[in-house]
């Protein structure tokens, strides 16, 4: 037996329990040790016993009961792979709409994606949230800030207007609004309609590392903030491709940028499919394109702790499996395709969303026609928390055959 499948018996059973002032356990300690007679584990004696007993009451596990679990070969994570459909989740938040109000308190009307095997936390992976967010016509999401760094992302619709820092910006079908943590904000919907779009946010990253702040802000905007600018003011200063602002001085973590136009991610999609055709390099893939949301200032991820993408697939192209250290949440934001990760496999259209966990392969195949896709391709957002990994020098990628 190996010392992995050792560690599964011998697992530390977590219980109750209470301590005095000076952190002495005074009821029962939460370790529980048993000793198996197994393969690359101690003999079962009464002195074996004795010493686990000890161990429990001084609050000690020993790696050789734990080393399976605690290093194992390959990362297992805790999130599944698991789709959620668009019009369910449109259908739900605007039932939420006519029933849960946006003020303080509540703060949002946001529903986070819920991975089934974390425990029912909702957390769409064990660093990355992902929520849709339903504002009705007329409504104000009051201002607040947060250190967790968010975004959000517009997969159908307009008329919402996200105030970061005073500065109003459009959110538009197609368009990626990074903001960094930190930054006040608030939203209000200008129209007659209603308005979903998904947030991706590092809360669970922040949570388990116990290092997240909130703050409220003022329950209201003032009239000036309360416009419906086509461009914001950080676009008409940072939203120029190459060029960057002499006036503006050091930047803080995250990108200066407010939004980044669908306009602009389509056009860079076709022109990379388009050399393609001509027999020129430019995409990743045969048939599939990529770009990444970059911060103008740096050239760096557009969050410290999020990576965002968008990804074109032609019509017949397919990805070869890749795992990577990591999570991903996707969203399919125009075509069809057929999606699989793990074991799992799944038919997907407009809206959908699905987790990729880490070191889960991954691989789509393209569908999409002029009949569902404006493009006539599969397009997919992404967002992962490769920066967090990259920056610890724990990323690694696996591509498991060739593309086609």
């Amino acid at each position: 037996m190996t010392s992995s499948i050792a560690s599964e018996t011998v697992a530390a059973e977590t219980v109750a329990s209470e301590a005095d002032s000076s952190g002495t356990v005074t009821d029962s300690s939460p370790v529980r040790l048993r000793a198996v007679a197994a393969a690359d584990q101690p003999e079962v004696t009464p002195a074996l016993e004795q010493l686990y007993r000890g161990f429990e009451q001084e609050l000690l596990v020993p790696l050789w009961t734990e080393i399976g679990d605690l290093m194992p070969a390959h990362p297992r994570s805790r999130a599944v792979p698991h789709l959620w459909r668009w019009e369910r989740l449109r259908e739900l938040a605007a039932r939420a709409g006519g029933i849960v109000p946006v003020g303080r308190g509540g703060e949002r009307r946001a529903i986070a994606l819920a991975n089934p095997s974390l425990g029912g936390r909702p957390f769409a992976t064990p660093t990355l949230w992902a929520a849709i967010q339903y504002l009705m016509p007329g409504e104000d999401a009051p201002e607040h800030r947060h250190t967790q760094h968010a975004f959000r992302f517009v997969v159908e619709g307009e008329g919402v207007w996200t105030v970061v820092g005073g500065d109003p910006v459009a959110m538009r079908r197609g368009d990626f609004l990074p903001q960094a943590g930190w930054n006040w904000h608030a939203h209000h919907n200008a129209t007659a309609e209603p308005m979903a779009w998904i947030d991706g946010l590092d809360i669970p990253f922040q949570y388990v590392t116990e290092a997240q702040f909130f703050e409220f802000g003022r329950d209201e905007i003032s009239d000036a903030e309360r416009v419906t600018p086509e461009r914001s003011r950080a676009e008409r200063l940072w939203g120029h491709p190459g060029l960057r602002p002499v006036s503006a001085g050091a930047t803080g973590p995250g990108s200066p940028l407010l939004a980044y136009r669908w306009e602009h991610t389509d056009r860079a999609l076709a022109d990379q499919l388009a050399l393609e055709a001509e027999g020129y390099g430019g995409t990743v893939g045969p048939g599939h394109a990529a770009v990444r949301f970059s911060d103008p200032a740096s050239g760096a991820d557009v969050l410290p702790t999020i990576r965002a993408e968008m990804h074109r697939l032609a019509r017949g192209a397919e990805t070869a499996p890749v795992r990577e250290t990591g999570s991903s949440v996707y969203q399919v934001f125009d075509g069809s395709g057929t999606v699989t990760v793990g074991a799992a496999s799944w038919s997907v259209t407009r809206g959908d969303l699905f987790v990729v966990p880490s070191w889960q392969p991954f691989s789509v195949r393209s569908e999409a026609g002029a009949t569902d896709s404006d493009s006539g391709a599969l397009d997919l957002f992404r967002f992962s928390d490769s920066p967090v990994f990259e920056a610890l020098r724990l990323d690694r990628t696996h591509v498991e055959g060739p593309t086609r």
